[in-house]
């Protein structure tokens, strides 16, 4: 995973989940939380996404994904956002803390101690911005721990199956389609 300026630049997670955005975004209302680079609010927009917005803490990489034509909010998580959205897709920060990962790379990578903080608190808030019938695509990796994630599913009445895979040296990469029973 590489950063660039502090702008999370597009890995072998980002092209497994944009295939998949490909496929679900047309005409849809659509946000992509933790943009970064932007790759999937673009590749909502190219696939016919009838609205995208992009949210980040980054303002930098905000600003360079409003240059491709692409609505921005700034935003920690859901705070400031107030619409509901048919897809929300997300790829989050999943790994575990390393005391070795630079500062910089790890508020890219790193969701938490254990991996799985900043998604438990993404699930957590997102359910109230999906319309009736919408969905998330959340990309998540076998290092991230499941446990908790699958529990709040579960509570939340959320059904999740896993649309693609990618197994890379490490790790394996799925995307989760996370839809309400």
């Amino acid at each position: 995973m590489v950063s660039h300026a502090s702008i999370y630049q597009p890995a072998e997670d980002s092209w497994l989940l944009a295939a998949q955005v490909k496929k679900y975004a047309s005409g849809k209302k659509v946000m992509d939380m933790g943009t970064g680079s932007g790759i999937q609010a673009l590749t909502a927009k190219e696939a016919g996404a009838s609205s995208v917005l992009a949210v980040d803490i980054n303002r930098k990489a905000l600003a360079e994904v409003q240059k491709k034509g692409i609505s921005t909010q700034y935003s920690n998580l859901f705070t400031k956002v107030h619409q509901k959205f048919d897809l929300i897709m997300c790829n989050p920060p999943y790994l575990p803390a390393d005391a070795q990962e630079d500062k910089a790379s790890a508020r890219a990578t790193t969701g938490g101690t254990r991996g799985d903080e900043w998604i438990l608190k993404f699930l957590a808030q997102a359910p109230k911005h999906l319309t009736k019938g919408g969905l998330m695509l959340l990309l998540l990796s076998s290092l991230t721990p499941r446990t908790k994630i699958s529990l709040l599913l579960k509570k939340q009445k959320f059904r999740k199956r896993v649309i693609a895979q990618q197994k890379l040296f490490m790790e394996q990469l799925e995307v989760w389609e996370i839809q309400q029973r």
